[in-house]
């Protein structure tokens, strides 16, 4: 018992580490992808308010015409709170008046309510202030924000709305985010989402396919260079993937902008100078494969070397006494033995560049005109950084978890492709 409780100490730390880094987040975005949540909503819950640039949406709420008529119209109600604002600011005695004759009544027009104020015993005698102190009896839900549901329906009875579109107003109104799975709706329905996808599985064939045939021709054409001439090559290739991404990209953008080497070399040849990267689709798409590319394929150089070095020797010197040149040791002993590495890699590399998208935002940010824009960039511009300005959490949430099914799928698929019982079964001489 003691010594568990040890153990539980010693891993707590990296139990609390796990927790809040991994699992907290996963739990979170699966919370929020079921939400509304956004940076109009808030986070900590809402208020209750209908603004004048709201009123079209209205007929979709299924609310009467005649209660969009009586909201469009800012009535004028003589209450307490406006009897109390007009002793205050101007005359005691006007506001008892108006107390004593004129109480709960109500006024279509503001010319109505300042009319009476006219012809009081004791008048605002000055327009403007009629005017300043009809405002005070304004009785409209417009533009007003009301902390509780109870406070705004206390209004809507004020106004005299139809009780019937209480319900409907009081569920357009609620300006904080609700649970719902309209999120997941909304994807189906988007344009854009069918884009993103394809974008998306472009990218991740055509990068993936880079990645391990570079990675597995580098690890095999220096397997058969000398020693010290195989490392320097390796540790050349290997620079992409222990560069920061910033600096890495920032390469690139030397390399392919306007005025880069690119552009400077083949300006002497007479092409107007342009930026390769960004001048096509075309050409950002072959930007955006080879930088994550190189990335990719320099850690797969590395798996694979050390795969290959893991091979008895026995066996390539045996082929050499048969005959085998190096393409058959290639073909027969080195790729059936490098089964493990291509299903590590693949699988890691497949669910790598699903979510990953740092690369293409230094880059191109998803451009020219949104033709990079994959599906996890997608997930960040809706949630964390967009041109409108309303950040939607929960529908970024949504694109977020959407990965996590496919990538959950890819990895079942590729169990069963490249056979994974079998390759961790015992050898059949120790069955």
């Amino acid at each position: 018992m003691k010594t568990r409780l040890l153990a539980l100490g010693f891993l707590s730390p990296a139990l609390i580490a796990v927790f809040f880094f991994f699992l907290l987040p996963v739990l979170l975005t699966v919370v929020f992808a079921f939400t509304n949540m956004s940076t109009s909503t808030g986070i900590m819950g809402g208020a209750y308010q209908i603004n004048s640039t709201q009123m079209g949406n209205l007929h979709d709420a299924e609310v009467s015409s005649e209660t969009i008529e009586k909201l469009e119209s800012a009535g004028y109600r003589i209450t307490e709170a406006g009897l109390a604002a007009l002793a205050e600011e101007f005359s005691e005695d006007t506001a008892e008046q108006l107390r004593e004759d004129f109480m709960a009544e109500t006024f279509e027009a503001r010319r109505d309510l300042e009319s009476v104020l006219r012809n009081l015993d004791t008048p605002i005698r000055n327009t403007r202030d009629r005017k300043a102190a009809a405002d005070l009896f304004v009785s409209t839900v417009l533009g007003t924000r009301f902390a509780t549901a109870e406070a705004f329906r206390a209004s809507l009875e004020e106004t005299r709305i139809d009780p019937a579109d209480h319900d409907a107003l009081t569920e357009f109104a609620y300006t904080g985010w609700i649970w719902t799975s309209g999120n997941f709706s909304l994807l189906m329905e988007l344009p854009s989402t069918l884009r993103y996808a394809a974008n998306t599985a472009f990218y991740v064939v055509c990068t993936l396919a880079f990645n391990i045939l570079f990675g597995l021709f580098l690890a095999i054409s220096t397997f058969y260079l000398p020693g010290k001439l195989a490392n320097t090559f390796r540790a050349i290739w290997f620079l992409p993937r222990i560069l920061p991404p910033v600096l890495y990209v920032l390469m690139w953008n030397w390399f392919t902008w306007d005025q880069g080497f690119i552009a400077t070399v083949t300006g002497w040849f007479g092409v107007p100078q342009q930026n390769w990267m960004l001048h096509t689709s075309t050409h950002a798409w072959t930007a955006v494969i080879l930088i994550n590319g190189f990335v990719g394929a320099s850690l797969g150089m590395i798996l694979f070397s050390s795969a290959i070095k893991a091979i008895p020797t026995s066996m390539l010197y045996a082929s050499e006494v048969d005959g085998a040149n190096r393409w058959q040791q290639v073909r027969y002993i080195i790729l059936p033995q490098m089964r493990w590495p291509i299903l590590f890699m693949t699988s890691y590399q497949t669910l790598s560049l699903l979510t990953s998208f740092e690369y293409i935002l230094l880059a191109t940010d998803g451009g020219p005109g949104r033709s990079t824009e994959v599906w996890a960039l997608a997930a960040y511009h809706t949630a964390l950084n967009n041109y409108a300005g309303n950040l939607q959490y929960g529908l970024g949430a949504a694109y977020a978890l959407a990965l996590v099914f496919i990538g959950i799928a890819l990895s079942i698929l590729y169990l069963k492709f490249f056979n994974f019982k079998e390759l961790l079964s015992k050898p059949r001489i120790e069955q």
